[in-house]
Order: structure tokens, then sequence, then C-alpha cells
């Protein structure tokens, strides 16, 4: 089946870093975009970074600007969003999605981009 499958998560120190990867399954990433949220129990998920198939074209959240990198790696059907110097409040649910012939345009328009396939998530927790 087509799907999306996060990695990558866990437990880690404050200002140490992770590398979630977001790999396809069933169908190839090259021609879609790629959005990560995260999302706190109880709180609205949050648009955290976007790549699009092209990968020309790359948007972060003021909050991630500058300490997370997005990129992809079609040979490997895969996206990553590297986090360097991890805060407390980076804490949640990290979720990748894609959407074919992927231009998302900015980090507002990832709320209403037709995401057609979305990870089930992988939970990121930096401690102080």
């Amino acid at each position: 089946q087509l799907k999306l499958v996060e990695s990558g998560g866990g437990l880690v120190q404050l200002g140490e870093p992770l590398r979630l990867s977001c790999a396809a399954s069933g169908f190839t990433l090259d021609y879609y975009a790629i959005g990560w949220f995260s999302q706190v129990p109880g709180e609205e998920r949050e648009a955290v970074s976007c790549i699009s198939s092209s990968g020309g074209d790359i948007y972060y959240s003021d909050s991630v600007r500058g300490r997370f990198t997005i990129s992809r790696d079609n040979s490997k059907n895969t996206a990553y969003l590297q986090m360097n110097g991890l805060k407390p409040e980076d804490t949640a649910v990290y979720y990748c999605a894609a959407e074919l012939d992927g231009y998302v345009g900015s980090i507002a328009a990832m709320f209403a981009y037709p995401w057609s396939y979305w990870g089930q998530g992988t939970q990121v927790t930096v401690s102080s």
C-alpha cells in the first residue's frame, strides 16, 4: 500500500540534534512536495517546514528557521528533517506529508495544502 513512514524520533537533551526520516512506500517521492508538521496533544498541528518536489523551494516556520534543515534524497525515496539546537518547546509528535506535483509556496499555505499522504508520526522529546 501507499504510505509514508517516519522514523528518527526519540528523547534528547537540550541542544542535542535529531534527524527525522520520512520514507515513502509504494510510490516514488520524486514529484511530491514534502511537509513536516508538529503537534502537541491537545493543541493544533503546526507547520514546521516544506520542500517542493524540485527541492528548489524551501520554507521554515519562524520558530525553527536556522535550527532545522529539510532535505530530500530521491535516490532513497526519503525526505529528512535535521533538527539541531533542540529546545524543550520542540517536544511534539512530528508528521510528514506528501502531495504530487508539489509546490506549497509558504508556511502558511501548508495548512490548506491538499496533502494526499501522511505518516504515522514520530515522537520527539527534548528535556532540559
